[in-house]
This record gives C-alpha cells, sequence and structure tokens, in this order.
C-alpha cells in the first residue's frame, strides 16, 4: 500500500517533533494534518490514535451548525481508536491507514450503524455487515467517526436536506462559508473533510456528486473507473452509473486510499514536463470571474511547469451526454432501488419509500419521472416513456461517447482532459439552490464522464479572488488509467499548493 513520510520540519510544525507525549494546552491543531501525514504521525508514535480521534470528533461538535453529520459514532470511535493504540503498543506492524479518523457518506452500509440515505424511511435500517468499501477501510486499520449527510437519497447536487440536521439552520453547510451551498450529493463527506472534522472519507458520485461538493468545499476526489470499486451494500440510483470513491485533504490522501480500496503499486508525482492535457471550449462555459481567473492561472502555472494544453472540439461529446445522462439515471432508479430495498432486507417497500421523500425535488423527481417510467418530452409539459430512450442510450449513445473518448485521447495523444469541476463558486444555500437549472449548472462539466464511466479527478486549484471560496480543476482519463490520473494530480498539486483550511 502507499506509505507517505511525513517530514520532521512538518512534525515539528505541528508540534510533535521528538515527543510522544500529549502537548501542551495551546499547542497546534492536530487536524490540519492531511491523512497521508496523519499515518506516519500514528505509525511512528508521534500521536496516539485516540488524541487524533478525540481531536476531530471536538472538531465535528463545535461544528454541528453545518449539518455534516447523520450519525456521529463518538464511543465507537474512541473505543477503535483505543484498540488502535493498544495493537501498536503490542509490537504489531503498522497497517495503511493505522488508527486514522474517516467519514462515510450515509448511503453506504455499516455494520451496526444506521444506513439512512438522507431519507426518513430508512432512518430503521441498521445493517449487519459493512459495505466491501467500508471492509476495506476498517481492514487497513481506520477509525470510523459516522455516517454523513447527503442530498435525500443522493438525488441531488446541492446538499440541501432538511432531514437529521444537527443545525438551526436546514441543509448541508458549506466548510468555507454557511450562508453558502455545500454541493452534493456526498454533501456531509465533503464538508467533513473541506472543515477538518476528518482527514479522509468515503462518497459516491453518479454524475459529479463527490467532484462537486469537494470543488465548493476545498477537497480531493477520485470518481473511479467504473467498476473499480464493489458497489454492494451501497443504496442505487444507477448500476451503469454510479460508484463509491475516496474524499481526502490531497491527492496523495485519496491515493492513499484508492490503495486500500482497489490495490496496486504506491503512486508518486508524475513529471508534467511533455504531459498533453485537453481542453475543450464547452467545458469552460458559464464560468464566474472567480473561477475564470483561478483557472486561466492554473493553466498559466501548468504550462511554466511543462505541461502542454491542446484544444478539443467537445461539440459531439456534448450532443451524446445529452442523450444519455438523464435516461439512463431516471430510467434505471426504480428497478435498481426495488432490488436493493428487498435484497438488503431493509423491510421498507420502494412506496413507503416515495411516500417519506421530503426534498421538494427529490419527491417530483420520484412522483413523475421514477416511478412512472417516464422522461421529459420535446414539448414542454409532455412525457414520454422512457425505455425506447433508454435502450437508444445505453445500446448506441453510451457506446459512441466512449469511443468519442477513445479517439480523441488517441489522435491528440492526450495524458487527460482538464477543466474547471464546476462553473462558478458556490451559492447561496437554500431550498433555491436544488432548482432544476441549478443542477444542470454544475454538472456542466462533470455529467459526461460519468456517463462514459471514466475515471475523474478533482483537487482544489485556488480560493475565488472576490468570494474567498475555493475554485476546483478535474482531471479525466480514460478507463482503467486512475493510477496515471492520480500521479498527474499529485504533480498538479504541487505546482499549484494547497488551499488554506477551512476556519
Amino acid at each position: 500500500m502507499p506509505r507517505f513520510v511525513l517530514t520532521s520540519l512538518t512534525l515539528a510544525a505541528i508540534g510533535l517533533g521528538g515527543c510522544a507525549s500529549p502537548p501542551a494546552q495551546g499547542s497546534p491543531d492536530l487536524t490540519r494534518l492531511s491523512a497521508s501525514e496523519a499515518v506516519e504521525a500514528v505509525c511512528s508514535s508521534r500521536v496516539s490514535s485516540e488524541r487524533l480521534t478525540r481531536a476531530y470528533l471536538e472538531r465535528a461538535q463545535a461544528r454541528a451548525h453545518l449539518n455534516a453529520f447523520v450519525t456521529l459514532d463518538a464511543d465507537g470511535a474512541i473505543a477503535a481508536a483505543r484498540r488502535a493504540d493498544q495493537r501498536l503498543a503490542a509490537g504489531q506492524p503498522c497497517l495503511p491507514l493505522q488508527g486514522v479518523p474517516y467519514v462515510v457518506k450515509d448511503n453506504i452500509e455499516v455494520a451496526g450503524l444506521p444506513t439512512t440515505a438522507g431519507t426518513a424511511a430508512l432512518s430503521g435500517f441498521v445493517p449487519k455487515v459493512d459495505a466491501p468499501v467500508v471492509k476495506k477501510m476498517r481492514d487497513a486499520g481506520a477509525i470510523l467517526l459516522g455516517k454523513t449527510q447527503l442530498h435525500e437519497l443522493a438525488f441531488g447536487i446541492s446538499g440541501f436536506n432538511a432531514n437529521f440536521n444537527t443545525g438551526p439552520e436546514p441543509g448541508v453547510r458549506n466548510a468555507y462559508d454557511a450562508t453558502k451551498m455545500a454541493g452534493g450529493s456526498s454533501a456531509g463527506s465533503a464538508v467533513a473533510v473541506g472543515a477538518r472534522m476528518a482527514p479522509m472519507g468515503l462518497g459516491t458520485d453518479t454524475g459529479g456528486s463527490m467532484r462537486i461538493p469537494c470543488s465548493l468545499n476545498g477537497c480531493a476526489a477520485l470518481r473511479p473507473t467504473m467498476g473499480r470499486y464493489a458497489q454492494t451494500g451501497i443504496v442505487p440510483i444507477s448500476h451503469t452509473r454510479d460508484t463509491a470513491g475516496p474524499m481526502g485533504v490531497s491527492v496523495a490522501d485519496v491515493a492513499l486510499l484508492d490503495g486500500v480500496i482497489a490495490g496496486g503499486e504506491p503512486v508518486r508525482a508524475a513529471d508534467l514536463k511533455g504531459v498533453r492535457l485537453g481542453l475543450a471550449a464547452s467545458f469552460q462555459a458559464n464560468l464566474d470571474a472567480d473561477t475564470r481567473a483561478a483557472f486561466d492561472t492554473a493553466l498559466d502555472r501548468l504550462r511554466t511547469a511543462g505541461v502542454t494544453v491542446v484544444p478539443v472540439d467537445a461539440t459531439r461529446l456534448v450532443e451524446l451526454n445529452a442523450a444519455v445522462g438523464f435516461p439512463v439515471a431516471l430510467y434505471e432508479a426504480y428497478d435498481d432501488m426495488v432490488k436493493y430495498l428487498h435484497e438488503r432486507g431493509t423491510g421498507v417497500s420502494v412506496a413507503q419509500l416515495v411516500a417519506g421523500i421530503s426534498s421538494p425535488d427529490v419527491k417530483g423527481t420520484y412522483d413523475a419521472l421514477v416511478v412512472p417510467r417516464k422522461l421529459p418530452a420535446p414539448t414542454p409539459g409532455k412525457l414520454v416513456d422512457a425505455e425506447p430512450i433508454y435502450r437508444a442510450a445505453i445500446d448506441v449513445h453510451r457506446p459512441a461517447m466512449q469511443r468519442w473518448y477513445t479517439d480523441t485521447f488517441v489522435q491528440l495523444r492526450l495524458d487527460a482532459l482538464v477543466f474547471p469541476t464546476v462553473p462558478q463558486v458556490a451559492p447561496s444555500a437554500g431550498p433555491q439552490s436544488s432548482a432544476l437549472e441549478v443542477f444542470g449548472l454544475f454538472i456542466q462539466n462533470t455529467d459526461p464522464g460519468s456517463n462514459a464511466g471514466l475515471p475523474g479527478l478533482q483537487l482544489p486549484m485556488g480560493m475565488g479572488a472576490s468570494s474567498g471560496l475555493p475554485v476546483g480543476l478535474e482531471m479525466d482519463g480514460l478507463p482503467g488509467s486512475d493510477k496515471r490520473l492520480l500521479s498527474l494530480g499529485m504533480a498538479v498539486e504541487l505546482v499549484l499548493g494547497r488551499i488554506p483550511a477551512a476556519p
């Protein structure tokens, strides 16, 4: 598994250099460590897992107004941290994530904790076994802090969910400004990492659900190649498009988690000299001033580091994406949910689930489209049967998208496509953030790669000059290029630098 060295300079900067005893009151904040740095600190016995876990729990409890958690399992986390410390004290080998806390989106099953998917009907569903991705984390020594909030049933990109709130204002709130949208659907995991309530986490992504909130909250995330991670034990939308994925403070953290879950050789930063990144004009539409300025600056720095930016005509890709995205997700959502509810022993029918949906945007989508198997017709206000459109999407348009990516990468000799993850910084939080036009805007760039099953890596590229909010950069690669994408991301992160942590 990947291992990353925490230098003596870094240790000294956080008050850990050469001393394993607890720091004096007022010592620097352990929660400023990245996950890979925290692993090294625990494995070198410079900090105990219990001390690290308590620091994150305190920060999470102090930021309850952000509504990041559905379940914060403080007692379970402390008990697990003590076991991790006892294991290390007994001389057992250090595990890849030894004693380091993390969070899990609440549509991913964890044994003994509710898996609500952010909706009332599943509030009593407590799985008996971990989802495979969670088991990988547990076996690697990670300490679960709790389950994080999400857009209800993962069916949106705002994170505005009135269920299970812990603060006075509803909906998950942005780590950098609680008046702003957190993004979604993996809102709670992104906010927990961005606000340093945890150094790493798991989310899920159907059309941008990890990359969008990480862009808005200053964290890194990998949407892996479809099929790279097991999808068992995860509340579904679409078996064609859904995948779990890692989220972290840095790209190195994301690479560390990917190595734990998917295996393979450790990742090292690439040499950017000679790297070719494709850039399409359609992925630069609708940018606000902060995003445009941050992206232009990032491209300038990458060119200086030796990257060649190659123009790409994505007109055909945009057309194909429109024929795939909604038809696949909305058609598969019904059958996939029925199957999940039955096979996982939830005791809940799809009718009960839909009856309990409280978010107007999600309720309207299920009632009008998902349950009756309909899609909007070209004529406004009309609906048509979804099945023939879905079949064309799966049999014709999606394969054509995949060919477009392969042909474009080969012909232009690309290492990846590069673009702003989302076109604008976080707007104001509230019910209006779940409007269809906001949804369409914020999935503009993340949706195509999702529909083609590509890996996509989000990393922070700066802070908005006027807004003071994080701005994200994404790179998409061909299927199976996850390790190469992470290697490129680590190099890009070195060039662009890490953004300041949320207050």
